[in-house]
């Protein structure tokens, strides 16, 4: 039986076997040597190969002066690292007084107060090895490489040594092998094992309880398996004063305590601050043990046990259980077990918020409310994670059917459920019982079936896909409201903007990422897939301003609706535009020589609008005479033929005046009536010239004569370049394998770099920069004389746009060529690597590359390429 006094615990544990699986301890465990009286102070027995006093002697903590490549500038920086808890932080300086190992204690105490630079996290994934240089090695990351150069060779092989020993602790640790996904709970507790007591961080992951010393620290003191382990709770109401003295001059005075006994094992006892912590603790402990729920957890939580028990019978009575069922009551108190008072008061809240949304019937003057009312609701529980299981359970118990449930209010529960499935799912049980819920209702000859049968729909794709950063747009609320979305796969819509004026309506979900969005696009208006290409998907600004954002491929345009959404909103306080809807444009980004030969017909028409686009607003070099015959050609692209002959009617007069509009260079135009007269002439003889020239091959002279400029396809960005006396405005012409600098009035080439020669590139304070290094050849050999370093004067936004749109064309080489980027420079090298080793690229997604900042906010990389 179980112990039911303290006393007895301490009685109980002093008589179990000394041997478990969570400690490594030797049999003087019981020793009263203070420097090793604690469990803790045993190291976890993780590998037969290591000995308890061989993984005694590791050293797992250590700091120093090493040097670092990275920032943004891509460079390398001389930084004081300090290695501890299986985390490797790094900062400009020590702290004061710690220039020296010796002082490691007092600088580790004095950097946990500081803000590091940056932090490399360590795991059972990373590798440590050596590279080019004597003292350099490297830190590869599931996420990226850093390269790191010690003073000397004997200091590198010694933080090879110390970072080893992290390393191997994370590969052989039972967290790393079994413990999976996000914490179930986690919380200081006290606990009590082999007559020892530590106050202990603890964190549940899956079916593993694993304790810290510390709530920073990486690499735990110890793991308990919880499966098939007996957890209950110990009733100490009659401790004797006596006992309970003992208790207090040990620092446990708590009257909640958790015993845990896991399989071979001796009982460990957790001692825990209140009831309220208890049950939440004691809750998850018995689901993770899997020992059933009996009497543990809300009434709610054992009623779904039950139904565990029986498989979830459909002809089970406790599918009619009143507390599963609708309730025209608010709430007293939450479904599920929550750690803290001040989620059981959001709770209660948020059933609030349900019934409201329930209640007040959906007509067209309460359509902004619904709204507001589920983007709060959702945005609550995307805040505070501990509640997703909470909504669920509310959710379902308002949409079970009974005979006198309203039938209006009923869909709007339904159509609450399916907002929240695409953001997250419930947990554990909660998803099990979401399942059979859906399953239940599913009935494609019933409104109520339908929307279970969406919801099941949906279900399985957030399972897919994961799940959402952002609460749901408006645009996504009233497709849902008033499109009856179980009618549709994909229930929202929206137009995809092109240079040529004209738009396709793509479908989506909740779950749809950029990559499947453009996929389904590219099937509809028959364009090859963008990495064959090159072409993207842009926004416009919700500032107005004449920026674009190239969005990423794996997030979700949902998140990219929402947030340009709350964006518009921070903009505009109180004057919030319903109307107004985020702008998608699809253009190439990305032209590659080597894809011509593939182009479809789709693709050589939008590129000759992208074309004409740049040739109107001065980024291509034509005459006058040429930019009529370009224009004309445009106009038989997008009117067809010109009549000829007499008296010209007005729509044809105003067709002309369109296409100088459109087509014809700005800069050409001084704006005089007699020139747009001279020129409205002479553009109706080449246009009429044109005659019964189909589009297709009009578009084909047009890129024909194009493709002649050896520029052709690069984005030109303007620039002021710095630190040259005499030298102004220049052209920053970035394509697919180089990058060169024209001049800004004739557009003439000054230079050009190819990316082999690029040491480095991106923002720098203010300005871009583009560090190359000049080489000679010579016979069997390669001799660099030097480097050259150039600022460019540019807008943060532009600066941005110009250094994802080099990493991405070096990434394109890296991938079709079988090149490798060299993590120390911006340079390319052939190295051989086998089929299942991808080549290095450049981190798209990485957090320093530069932000761009404005008076609204900030705009980050999130949404970039």
């Amino acid at each position: 039986g179980s112990p039911s006094s303290s006393g007895a615990v301490k009685r109980a544990v002093s008589m179990q076997s000394t041997s478990s699986d969570d400690y490594a301890i030797p049999p003087d465990a019981m020793s009263t040597d203070s420097d090793h009286s604690e469990p803790e102070n045993k190291l976890l027995k993780t590998c037969a190969a290591y000995t308890t006093e061989n993984m005694r002697r590791e050293t797992l903590e250590k700091c120093g002066y090493l040097t670092k490549l990275g920032g943004r500038l891509k460079c390398w920086k001389r930084r004081w690292f300090v290695l501890r808890n299986g985390e490797l932080c790094y900062y400009k300086s020590p702290a004061p007084r710690t220039h020296k190992l010796k002082f490691l204690h007092r600088s580790r105490q004095s950097d946990v107060h500081r803000k590091p630079q940056g932090r490399i996290e360590l795991d059972g994934l990373c590798k440590i090895a050596r590279t080019e240089g004597n003292c350099t090695f490297e830190i590869v990351t599931e996420k990226k490489t850093y390269y790191l150069t010690a003073d000397s060779t004997s200091a590198m092989e010694e933080w090879i040594r110390v970072l080893q020993n992290v390393l191997r602790r994370y590969a052989t640790s039972p967290l790393f092998e079994q413990a999976q996904g996000r914490p179930i709970i986690k919380g200081w507790v006290t606990k009590v094992k082999h007559g020892h007591s530590k106050r202990c961080w603890c964190v549940l992951k899956g079916r593993m309880l694993c304790y810290f010393k510390h709530q920073e620290d990486k690499v735990p003191l110890g793991v308990i398996n919880m499966r098939d382990a007996r957890v209950e709770e110990i009733d100490r109401s009659f401790d004797s004063d006596e006992e309970y003295e003992t208790m207090e001059k040990g620092g446990m005075t708590t009257h909640h305590t958790v015993c845990i006994t896991a399989k071979d094992q001796g009982p460990t006892y957790l001692l825990i601050n209140n009831k309220q912590e208890k049950d939440s603790w004691l809750y998850h402990l018995t689901v993770a043990a899997g020992s059933g729920m009996g009497n543990i957890g809300t009434e709610y939580e054992q009623l779904i046990g039950r139904l565990m028990d029986v498989d979830g019978d459909p002809g089970s009575d406790l599918w009619k259980h009143q507390t599963l069922c609708y309730s025209k009551e608010s709430i007293t108190s939450a479904l599920t077990t929550l750690p803290s008072e001040a989620l059981q008061t959001e709770a209660v809240k948020l059933f609030k918020s349900c019934q409201l949304f329930i209640s007040v019937p959906l007509d067209s003057p309460a359509i902004d409310y619904h709204v507001t009312l589920a983007q709060n609701a959702l945005q609550v529980c995307l805040t505070h994670p501990e509640l997703q299981n909470e909504i669920y359970c509310q959710l379902i118990k308002q949409t079970s059917r009974r005979p006198q449930f309203p039938t209006q209010a009923s869909i709007q529960c339904w159509q609450l459920l399916s907002m929240c499935i695409p953001l997250f799912l419930p947990k554990h049980m909660f998803l099990w019982y979401l399942r059979a819920h859906l399953s239940r209702n599913a009935d494609p000859r019933t409104e109520v079936g339908k929307y279970a049968v969406y919801c099941q729909r949906s279900l399985e794709r957030t399972l897919r896909n994961g799940g959402r950063e952002a609460r749901p747009s408006r645009m996504e609320l009233l497709s849902i409201l008033l499109r009856n979305p179980y009618h549709h796969s994909l229930p929202v819509s929206i137009p995809v903007h092109f240079l040529n004026g004209t738009y396709q309506v793509v479908g989506f979900d909740g779950s749809t990422t950029i990559e499947e969005f453009l996929r389904t696009l590219n099937t509809e208006i028959g364009t090859r897939d963008c990495s064959l290409s090159g072409f993207a998907l842009f926004t416009d600004d919700p500032s107005g301003r004449e920026i674009e954002h190239c969005l990423q491929a794996s997030v979700k345009l949902c998140d990219v609706i929402s947030k340009w959404e709350q964006a518009l909103r921070e903009q505009q306080p109180g004057k919030f535009e319903t109307t107004r809807i985020v702008r998608l444009t699809y253009k190439n980004r990305l032209y590659l020589k080597s894809m011509v030969k593939s182009e479809t017909e789709k693709e050589r028409l939008l590129l000759t609008y992208q074309v004409n686009e740049e040739v109107v607003n001065g980024r291509f070099p034509l005459n006058k005479e040429l930019a009529l015959e370009m224009a004309a050609l445009m106009a038989q692209i997008e009117f067809g033929d010109h009549s000829s002959g007499g008296q010209s009617s007005p729509s044809q007069k105003s067709q002309v005046d369109q296409v100088l509009e459109r087509f014809y260079p700005m800069r050409y135009k001084d704006g005089s009536e007699d020139q747009i007269k001279q020129l409205g002439q002479k553009l109706s003889t080449k246009w009429s010239g044109l005659k019964a020239r189909s589009q297709t091959d009009c578009v084909r002279i047009y890129l024909t004569v194009a493709r002649k400029w050896p520029f052709f396809g690069a984005k030109l960005f303007t620039a002021k370049l710095k630190g040259i006396e005499g030298q102004g405005l220049v052209w920053l012409a970035v394509q697919e394998d180089s990058i060169s600098l024209l001049e800004y009035t004739t557009m003439r080439l000054l230079v050009t770099y190819n990316y082999k020669s690029v040491v480095t590139f991106g923002g720098c304070k203010q300005d871009f920069m583009l560090v190359v290094h000049q080489a000679v050849d010579r016979p069997m050999q390669q001799q660099e004389i030097g480097t050259e370093k150039f600022l460019f004067n540019m807008c943060k936004p532009k600066i941005l746009e110009i250094t994802l749109l080099i990493a991405s064309f070096i990434n394109t080489i890296v991938r079709q060529q079988g090149l490798t980027c060299n993590g120390k420079s911006a340079t390319l090298s052939r190295t051989p690597t086998s089929p299942q080793q991808k080549p290095k690229v450049w981190d798209m997604e990485s957090k320093e590359w530069p932000q761009i900042k404005n008076k609204h906010g900030v705009v980050g990389t999130s949404f970039y390429v």
